[in-house]
């Protein structure tokens, strides 16, 4: 009898493991789950992240992933949540899979958030940090062939997660878990990338569970604000560093489960300590052990109408001029070099930048969860200032999504200078830094689509 008594409050606890199932709250939506592996084929091309490499990859530690989770509520209103193994997707790829959605499953743009985990072990892909690309040219057709093929998988993926809707019940909560470190030291000389110890960081690990009707957990969606630079350049295997290994663990632990990891605004946030593989291992063990202990818990149900909105910012960059970029053609430093080059053929063709269009996109349940999603490498400062401005809001603040064309500093990070603010543009190819307009034209556009679902 004690033992029947004992079993039951687990149960209306939700804290029995996966075997006994969670507490089993009556389907408010349907949801699909999809993913494809989307390692390149025979585990050798050129790898993104590090501009220290010269040579291709060595085989595959993992295999990567595109996954998509698809939700849909009572009223027809539904999110496709798209996450990918990779160092970032650009608008020349997420518009046009976007486009085709939005076509044949009759989706909004809104409906559709496209998140890449930033791995720095994974392959290039052409559109996103072109200045760092292939530097060997018998190497750049095999990143021409895998960025055509990825475009059409990651739109197979989202037709899979809609043909693949049942009944289901969602839940939101958060952990915590202390690998990522602030890396903007600043030194009398400057910022250098290295460990501040009492910079801006966020440890919260927001999780999102899916259930079916019987309790099981079909789908766990997951988020932290930090690099994935475990693996540093000397490492030539592609893996999904920490959040590979993370949702690894999480799909361990609950069988049959699909573990999808988001990026949060982890541009100035680095793993600590980092540069050996066992180090990516244990973050990854940590991450996904805190996610799986949140989700057999009794979590905060998530409930109602799912609204969305997303629109486009415009951000100036400080202003350049053609003979600057003549002057630095002649740079000793091939990057700079490059980007010299690619700036000359823009002014050639008058069309140099002077603003970047930027992403900015919210998606809201009635109660419950509330979805943040911004292009870029985003720095810690713009979720910490998501979460003071809608205290109510149960959150989730993404970088990384739709499109990562550079990095996106705060007021701050842009003041004091350093990597994130100045030196990162070059490897993206953009002119220079931004303007002092880049903090608040991304706050005002948070606050608009932040209206707009509210409503």
């Amino acid at each position: 009898m004690q033992n029947r008594f004992s079993l039951m409050v687990l149960l209306l606890a939700g804290l029995l493991p996966q075997a006994a199932g969670v507490a089993k709250p009556a389907p408010a939506y349907r949801v699909g789950v999809s993913r494809m592996d989307i390692t390149p084929a025979g585990g050798v091309i050129w790898m993104a992240g590090y501009a220290a490499r010269t040579a291709p990859s060595q085989g595959a530690l993992q295999p990567l992933w595109a996954k998509a989770l698809a939700i849909e509520d009572s009223k027809g209103g539904r999110l496709v949540v798209v996450t990918t193994d990779l160092i970032g997707l650009p608008r020349v790829i997420t518009d046009f899979v976007a486009a085709e959605a939005m076509s044949k499953y009759k989706l909004e743009r809104s409906q559709i958030v496209f998140n890449s985990s930033h791995t720095h072990t994974g392959p290039v892909v052409r559109g996103n940090l072109d200045i760092m690309g292939a530097r060997v040219p018998a190497h750049k057709p095999a990143v021409e062939a895998y960025t055509a093929e990825l475009r059409g998988k990651l739109f197979t993926v989202i037709g899979a997660a809609l043909g693949d809707l049942q009944p289901a019940s969602l839940a939101f909560d958060y952990g915590e878990t202390g690998f990522a470190a602030n890396r903007r030291s600043i030194q009398t000389g400057g910022v250098t990338i290295g460990v501040n110890p009492t910079g801006p960081v966020d440890h919260k690990v927001p999780v999102l569970r899916v259930l079916a009707p019987n309790g099981k957990v079909r789908a766990i969606l997951f988020g932290y604000a930090c690099h994935n630079t475990t693996l540093t350049a000397e490492f030539m295997q592609l893996s999904g560093d920490y959040a590979g290994f993370a949702q690894a663990e999480v799909e361990s632990q609950f069988a049959g489960a699909t573990a999808l990891f988001v990026q949060l605004c982890g541009g100035d946030q680095n793993p600590n300590p980092r540069s050996k593989l066992e180090l990516a291992q244990q973050h990854g063990k940590a991450l996904g052990t805190e996610v799986a202990r949140i989700a057999k818990t009794a979590m905060a149900p998530v409930s109602g109408r799912i609204h969305s909105a997303y629109q486009m910012a415009e951000l100036p960059f400080a202003p350049h001029t053609k003979e600057q970029f003549e002057k630095e053609s002649k740079d000793p430093n091939e990057f700079k070099a490059r980007r010299a080059r690619f700036m000359l053929e823009a002014y050639a063709e008058r069309r140099e930048p002077r603003k970047l269009a930027y992403p900015v996109q919210a998606v809201r349940f009635d109660k419950g969860f509330t979805f943040v999603a911004l292009g870029g490498e985003v720095v810690i400062d713009y979720a910490l200032w998501v979460q003071r401005t809608f205290p109510g809001e149960r959150l989730m603040v993404a970088g990384y999504s739709n499109d990562v064309p550079c990095y996106i500093p705060s007021a701050r990070v842009l003041k004091e200078g350093g990597y994130e603010a100045v030196d990162s543009m070059i490897y993206y190819g953009q002119p220079g830094p931004f303007t002092e307009e880049v903090e608040p034209r991304i706050q005002e556009a948070v606050q608009q689509v932040m209206a707009r679902v509210k409503k």
